[in-house]
């Protein structure tokens, strides 16, 4: 048990075959940026993020040729050997193209419903009501996600009016708050009593800032038992949306908040999508919470170090597991839980290579020039010569078949 760490209790939700939930893994997703309508590259995108370790995929129904084209992107998602769930995504008509194209409420996992554009006064209702009728039919669940962005502008409006004309009024910042998760809690009663079960909705409050993040999923998550869905909305690009994400999901899930999460990156131009789900799942592993692939731990390097060389053995050895790791997860049972030290000199890389279950302390500056591997704490050999590299990974490769292998 992680220290101060305690999991929300939640009902558990069955997505197309992955829980949501309950005591279940924290579920890694993420969303396709291709155009739906075009099948062959969004099957391509989809079976990337799969790959790459996404559990839960999102697509885009925002037209007629975007749902008229999803029950072939699944097809061709499971015929290329993925039974990963796709979830749609629906704006402003998702009432009219489900009705339109029971394909693709058929193809489709999890139904995404945003309450504050789903229709405008007494046409929310029954829009909202219409799409999770279709849920019922069709034995979906649904996802209700509010983003202040294109929050439900009827009760934000009413509640600022309320607000205003209090004794003591609340900055505009706690009103949006309570505006998303009342309209996402309003939204689940709705459903619940159209039909859709307890057990079939999950839940989200999104914003673009860090501490709103917090505030608002810490709210939704006193008031329900609904698993929760978190992430930064529009996180941005590069390194801001890297950390803001990181920073705002780490308190919340260290907190016990959150079921399934996904990092909203914006590629760079030409970049990788599968970026955010490795992000995602590093922000899980970083924290103990889930295991993905073995960590490689390394300094920073300093005056001491001998640092192109150490550098690129971390890179290599990271390279070597990642290639490696498809073979690995058949083969070796519980591998992701190794932990790998490439260290750069003698002040802290004997300790940390005995803190790891298999670790190498490299030469650092003015030291001899040897290397001595360490595992489970126990010097197991020094290495010396130009074949450290190659040797090191000859010793990696055998102690996972001895540690893991059947």
């Amino acid at each position: 048990m992680i220290s101060g760490y305690r999991r929300r209790e939640s009902v558990p939700v069955d997505i197309g075959g992955v829980v949501v939930g309950g005591d279940e893994p924290i579920v890694v997703q993420s969303m396709t940026n291709t155009p739906t309508a075009d099948v062959e590259a969004t099957v391509e995108q989809i079976c990337m993020l799969a790959m790459a370790g996404s559990e839960l995929v999102r697509v885009a129904v925002n037209t007629e040729e975007a749902a008229a084209a999803v029950a072939a992107i699944v097809e061709g998602v499971r015929d290329r050997g993925f039974s990963t769930p796709i979830i749609g995504d629906f704006h402003y008509n998702g009432h009219l193209l489900l009705e339109q194209f029971p394909a693709c409420a058929e193809a489709l996992g999890k139904f995404r419903i945003n309450p504050g554009n789903v229709g405008i006064g007494e046409h929310r209702d029954e829009n909202f009501a219409a799409v999770v009728r279709k849920a019922i039919e069709f034995g979906k669940p649904v996802r209700i996600g509010a983003n202040w962005g294109s929050i439900d502008q009827t009760l934000l409006s009413r509640l600022m009016e309320e607000n205003a004309a209090a004794p003591e009024p609340a900055d505009s910042s706690t009103v949006i708050r309570e505006a998303l998760v009342q309209s996402v809690l309003r939204s689940a009663e709705l459903a619940e009593e159209t039909g859709l079960g307890h057990d079939r909705i999950v839940v989200s409050c999104k914003v673009s800032s860090v501490q709103e993040l917090i505030a608002a999923n810490r709210q939704l998550a006193a008031r329900c038992d609904y698993p929760i869905h978190v992430g930064l909305t529009e996180a941005g690009m590069g390194e801001k949306g890297v950390v803001g994400s990181t920073a705002g999901m780490a308190v919340l899930l260290q907190e016990g908040i959150g079921d399934t999460i996904r990092v909203s990156l914006t590629p760079e131009p030409g970049g990788e999508r599968a970026q955010e789900v490795r992000i995602a799942q590093q922000i899980l592993q970083s924290m103990g919470l889930r295991f993905f692939t073995p960590q490689v731990t390394a300094c920073p390097g300093c005056g001491r170090t001998e640092s192109t060389f150490f550098q690129e053995m971390a890179a290599e050895v990271e390279h070597y597991i990642r290639e490696r790791m498809a073979d690995w997860h058949e083969r070796y049972p519980g591998v992701e839980n190794l932990e790998v030290a490439v260290m750069g000199c003698v002040v802290n890389g004997p300790g940390e290579s005995r803190h790891a279950d298999i670790g190498i302390s490299l030469p650092g500056a003015s030291e001899e020039p040897k290397a001595p591997v360490y595992i489970e704490s126990e010097l197991f050999t020094t290495l010396e010569g130009e074949r450290i590299v190659e040797d090191f990974l000859q010793v990696l490769d055998d102690y996972v078949e001895r540690k893991y292998g059947a």
